[in-house]
């Protein structure tokens, strides 16, 4: 499976790289365990950004995506971090992009403010959903028709999934290993990483 991971300047830095240790470590476990060598990786973590080159993430933590929304494989899950997520809102070309994979993917999640991309693109409409406790008011003005939970790491509507903040990413990503793969993965996983995986019993 493609996990596609949306990047751009004045993103979140955590918010991007928990689902990607949380992805890449578990397709590191499966592999250490498969039964049959050459076995296909379970996951593979593709960083994708609107335009070629470094996108700038939050504090100077230059990034170098593998491709950009004009030219990537097929994603199969795309996560949408947060981090200074306004100037995103205002490219129509991003948020299409967004709309259009969505229709696509097998999961589509957000973390922390990543859930305002989601709602601007329509992947979020009326469902219930969750972001960073600080921009929850925010979220609630600019889109009145979302359910917006407090106090949960993660909402998962099925096909959608929306974390709150940051560190919640990674509690949101070992849930999304356990829907595509399994329960003991995610919990190899978050032991690989020494990750003390609060949310493990709500994960199903």
């Amino acid at each position: 499976m493609n996990v596609g991971i949306y990047v751009y300047d004045e993103v979140e830095v955590l918010d991007f790289a928990g689902p990607y240790e949380v992805f890449t470590t578990a397709a590191r476990v499966k592999a250490r365990h498969a039964e049959r060598p050459n076995t296909p990786k379970l996951f593979d973590v593709l960083l994708i950004a609107e335009q070629e080159g470094f996108a700038r993430a939050r504090a100077n933590f230059n990034i170098q995506p593998h491709f950009t929304i004009q030219k990537h494989p097929d994603i199969d899950v795309l996560i949408v971090p947060g981090g200074v997520h306004t100037h995103e809102l205002e490219k129509p070309n991003v948020i299409e992009w967004i709309a259009k994979i969505s229709q696509q993917t097998k999961l589509t999640a957000s973390v922390c403010t990543g859930a305002f991309l989601l709602a601007k693109a329509g992947v979020l409409q009326s469902q219930s959903c969750t972001t960073h406790w600080e921009d929850i008011p925010d979220l609630r003005a600019m889109f009145p028709a979302l359910d917006v939970k407090e106090e949960t790491p993660w909402v998962d509507n099925g096909r959608i999934v929306t974390s709150a903040g940051i560190s919640a990413g990674i509690e949101m990503a070992l849930h999304l290993v356990t829907k595509l793969a399994d329960k003991e993965l995610a919990v190899k996983t978050a032991r690989q990483m020494e990750y003390t995986w609060n949310n493990a019993h709500l994960s199903k």
